[in-house]
């Protein structure tokens, strides 16, 4: 069984919503028909893989490639629908889904599915049936097997992800593209054209070397002051494969004086990082599943320090099966707005693992600010290079541009560290924009706290 025993209740509810799913999401995200009766098939408590532990084991009798390939194909059909939730759910105005348990429940089945097919391939690795490399293709990084002399073919066991990926961005891209054709209308010339330079947010050329794009609106207003800064490490980029194993948050204000009550004494790890203006610090550190573990993640260990082969243990609770974690965390995003760089990583995040928080976001409770687009839109220093055509605007990069890291030091990639130097840059740069009249309170800057907020449909 995956989980503890307290974890099944939700998973056999979130079973129960097939049916409100079913009546208004037809297709997946390659457009094919979805087989909702498959999805009635799945066991969401004792896991949807095809294998047992002992068939992970190198020397197990059972056929590691059928095992592969059939888990393979699980994913594929899992990911297909999962992809899909997300619009469908927040687009559904008339409430016919009340609840995001149900994707929820098959990206916490998923998740432990990729951990099967890590092993079975480490298996195949054992045995001398393959090698694994890792290649870039595109928007991901797939793992890539490779016969060994005598073996069987590989053909049909190799990850499908970068073609699934970036077959659907095409067709994505494809779409907006015949949308905008229709929206077309010749001009003489374009006024950023006549002024010269591209006129940005802040109302001038220098301000911004990008146009607008989706990322604007999580920028600031001008009335913003509290926030909750929140960063958070993972296992990996996919919150349908990857898990949480570190948050960290605090809170600043961007106007107000730090309140003279405010809690404090959360150290960070690196002794030259000042609290200053920043209080209700905290740190949250998470487990992984023993497959997880087992299989081990290097690059992780290398780029936060944290070895999951370590946490496994009973010390360690797992985000995803720890409701107490998930509603503590949600009750403070709802009190605020809160702040990430590049946000949308910690939203796919946070809705693929926090029991309550798609469905408050969907209805307006939540609001986001992002700080990597007010790096791109209002940071000079972001200026545009054959390494970075939109500007460096890496965390790092932004935060010694700010002032809020000195330029002998790195990103230190721990939760509670990055949000605290994000704040810090956030802040040292609105206090400057203000001073100068720019960004939020250019003439293209809006009143009250800005970010990005679902409004959904009004009648």
């Amino acid at each position: 069984m995956y989980g503890h025993a307290d974890d099944r209740d939700w998973l056999m509810r979130a079973h129960g919503d097939i049916d409100q799913w079913a009546a208004v999401m037809d297709v997946d995200a390659d457009d094919r028909p979805i087989d909702w009766n498959w999805v009635r098939t799945l066991d969401f408590v004792h896991g949807v893989g095809v294998a047992t532990p002992y068939d992970c084991d190198a020397g197990a009798t059972s056929d590691v490639h059928d095992l592969l390939r059939r888990d393979l194909m699980i994913r594929d059909r899992l990911e297909a629908i999962l992809t899909c939730c997300d619009r469908v759910f927040m687009t559904d105005y008339d409430r016919l889904i009340p609840s995001y348990r149900l994707p929820r429940a098959l990206a916490y089945v998923n998740r432990r599915l990729n951990d099967e097919i890590n092993l079975l391939r480490d298996r195949g690795v054992a045995e001398g049936l393959w090698t694994v490399t890792s290649e870039h293709r595109e928007r991901v990084t797939v793992p890539v097997l490779h016969a060994a002399e005598g073996a069987p073919a590989v053909d049909d066991i190799q990850d499908r992800t970068a073609e699934l990926v970036n077959g659907r961005a095409e067709r994505r891209k494809r779409a907006r593209e015949q949308r905008g054709a229709g929206d077309q209308v010749p001009v003489a010339a374009g006024l950023e054209e006549a002024a010269g330079g591209t006129t940005g947010a802040s109302g001038t050329a220098a301000a911004s070397p990008i146009g607008s794009d989706w990322r604007d609106v999580y920028l600031p207003g001008r009335g913003l002051d509290t926030v909750m800064g929140v960063d958070i490490e993972t296992t990996g980029t996919d919150p349908l494969r990857d898990y949480i194993i570190d948050v960290g948050f605090e809170y600043m204000n961007m106007v107000t004086p730090r309140p003279q009550d405010a809690p404090a004494g959360m150290a960070y790890v690196e002794p030259s990082y000042q609290a200053g203006d920043a209080y209700g610090q905290a740190r949250l550190g998470f487990g992984v599943t023993r497959a997880n573990a087992w299989h081990g993640n290097e690059t992780i260990r290398n780029l936060t320090g944290i070895d999951v082969k370590m946490r496994s243990s009973s010390q360690w609770h797992l985000f995803d099966e720890w409701p107490e974690a998930q509603r503590g965390l949600l009750m403070r995003l709802e009190q605020q707005p809160f702040v990430a760089h590049n946000a949308n990583f910690e939203h796919r995040f946070f809705l693929h693992n926090v029991e309550g928080y798609a469905e408050s976001y969907r209805s307006g409770h939540i609001v986001i600010i992002d700080t990597m687009p007010m790096s791109r839109r209002w940071d000079e220093g972001a200026a545009p290079s054959e390494a970075h055509p939109y500007g460096d605007n890496s965390l790092e990069a932004y935060a010694k541009r700010q002032g809020a890291l000195s330029e002998d030091s790195s990103e230190r990639h721990l939760g509670l560290e990055d949000a605290h130097i994000m704040l810090v840059a956030m802040k040292h740069h609105l206090t400057a924009l203000r001073e100068a009249h720019r960004g939020p309170w250019g003439p293209d800057g809006v009143a009250g706290t800005g970010g990005k907020r679902a409004k959904g449909r009004r009648w």
